[in-house]
């Protein structure tokens, strides 16, 4: 996965997660709320995998190193 597909996906899931969690805690339901927090998480990671991913890249570019993909 290339990182802006990282990047995109972890905004969708921290903005879903972020809405599960307030259902949750306003309906009361821990398990809901818990489950939004949990995928927030994950699309903070995602976002931040992207993040690096894009850095390891300039940081190539900047040394010349050529990519082993096809």
């Amino acid at each position: 996965m290339n990182a802006n597909n990282d990047k995109l996906k972890g905004s969708v899931n921290s903005a879903v997660g972020s809405l599960k969690e307030g259902a949750g805690r306003a309906m009361g339901d821990k398990d809901l709320e818990a489950e939004g927090s949990m995928q927030k998480t994950k699309g903070q990671v995602q976002k931040l995998t992207g993040a690096v991913k894009d850095t390891l890249q300039k940081g190539k570019n900047l040394l010349g190193i050529k990519s082993n993909k096809a």
